[in-house]
């Protein structure tokens, strides 16, 4: 059973960088999903793939892999660069 560790990036919605700072550990899933012929629901019998724990750091996170036996896969975070911005900067007459 494989899973996969990383730091999630902040949604599209979210002005802040709330929970972006934790890491988390999910299972990757093992097989397809099913679409149920009657009603057309999505549907597995893994129900690995409903558990997501979170860790205050990736170590922390490696060493509970380590510890269950879990082959793991590390998702280095991208970094972020951020252009300073001046209200004022929106009102420089460009020639």
């Amino acid at each position: 059973m494989d899973v996969r560790i990383y730091r999630p990036a902040k949604t599209a919605t979210q002005s802040g960088r709330a929970k972006t700072g934790r890491w988390v550990l999910e299972h990757v899933p093992r097989g397809q999903r099913e679409v149920d012929s009657l009603m057309g629901w999505t549907g597995s019998d893994d129900t690995s793939q409903q558990v997501k724990l979170s860790f205050a750091t990736k170590q922390q996170a490696i060493a509970y892999a380590r510890r269950r036996g879990l082959a793991y896969v590390v998702d280095e975070p991208q970094s972020r660069t951020v252009k300073p911005k001046s209200y004022a900067d929106n009102f420089i007459r460009k020639t």
